[in-house]
């Protein structure tokens, strides 16, 4: 291969994404705080008779808020087969390398606070970490610590399973030597502020300038509009599980909670981030109506675990399950990795960031 050519498979794999790091480390932690705000209002409404099991969850998710440290992780707990069984006739499409891809993949996010979360801002936050896993081990993982965003990839293992042609490390021109960590898996690191600057750059130049994340007023709006949607349209029951664990089941129709909350949210539309946008008459027509339940598990009034099966979902499940597993639990190491080689920020771009997460 021609030095020019390499250079070109260099950018071209590197730069598929738009600027990662500090944006979605920032995103994943505020999607757990979304989450579980919308538990809270899922808890605190609902019938007389369900109140004293809503009220277990709300003071659960409180609970959360009330600690300095928390992991949040993310588990499609599937069979590679029964996925392929869900897809139907777009099955064709996936590879079985895809779904027992998919199926193995896990999320974990974990952060550190010098104040309770519910009360941190981004100053007092002392680390935030993010890994995505599979099968095979790590694949991408991220940590934001002090100045610095630090990122490692398996390039090689990424690249086999989402047919992305990235090239070795041996196969880069001598002016891009510098980015060899990055493609033998090492950690690298990049200057927040920069890739912030980056991100924000990016927006303009598409046209969706301005904040892709919600303000505090606008979340308390929507909040406050699906309330009574919730409070109507979503059941709770209580039974004990295993190991002195509590499981509390809400249950609603699909359908019916979907389109009261989009039509409950249409006044707000104008409120929400550049490029989100509201299903259509036609989207909540096609939504499957069915009743979906997640579950709710309690330990010592903690809450550790939510879980709904997807395949409700499916128009024809054949017998097949997707739980969606997520779990809750204290942070673990998120400090700075030593030896981390720093890459100018015109130069990275994180290789599945805007495909995955869409950053």
């Amino acid at each position: 291969m021609r030095t020019a050519t390499r250079k070109t498979v260099v950018r071209t794999s590197m730069e598929r994404a738009s600027p990662a790091g500090a944006p979605v480390l920032r995103r994943a932690f505020t999607g757990v705080g979304c989450a579980a705000a919308v538990l809270v209002t899922v808890a605190a409404c609902g019938t007389v008779e369900n109140l004293t099991a809503g009220q277990k969850v709300d003071s659960a998710v409180e609970r959360l808020g009330e600690q300095k440290s928390l992991a949040f992780g993310m588990r499609l707990d599937a069979d590679p087969d029964d996925l392929v069984a869900l897809m139907g006739e777009d099955s064709e499409e996936v590879p079985p390398e895809m779904a027992e891809f998919f199926t193995g993949l896990r999320v974990d996010v974990s952060v550190k606070s010098k104040k309770p979360l519910a009360e941190s801002g981004e100053k007092d936050i002392a680390g935030m970490g993010m890994k995505i896993s599979g099968d095979e081990g790590v694949l991408v993982e991220y940590r934001l610590v002090g100045d610095y965003t630090y990122y490692r990839a398996d390039l090689e293992t990424l690249g086999d399973t989402m047919g992305i042609p990235f090239p070795s490390a041996d196969e880069l021109p001598e002016d891009a030597k510098h980015l060899r960590p990055a493609l033998e898996g090492k950690w690298v690191k990049i200057n927040t502020a920069d890739l912030q600057e980056l991100g924000e750059d990016a927006r303009a130049e598409s046209g969706s300038g301005g904040s892709d994340e919600l303000d505090a007023k606008t979340q308390k709006k929507i909040l406050g509009a699906v309330r009574g949607v919730v409070a109507r349209e979503v059941g709770f029951k209580t039974k004990d599980g295993k190991d002195g664990t509590e499981v509390i089941t809400a249950k609603a129709n699909f359908r019916e909670l979907l389109t009261g909350i989009i039509d409950k949210l249409q006044p707000l539309k104008g409120d929400l981030p550049p490029g989100a946008e509201l299903p259509t008459a036609k989207d909540m027509k096609e939504a499957p109506n069915k009743d979906v339940a997640v579950d709710f598990t309690l330990k010592n009034g903690d809450l550790t675990r939510i879980e709904t099966d997807l395949a409700v979902l499916a128009d024809d499940p054949k017998g097949a399950k997707a739980p969606l597993v997520l779990t809750f639990g204290k942070a673990g190491d998120i400090s700075a990795p030593k030896g981390a080689a720093e890459i100018p920020v015109d130069e990275f771009a994180d290789p599945i960031g805007s495909g995955m997460f869409g950053v």
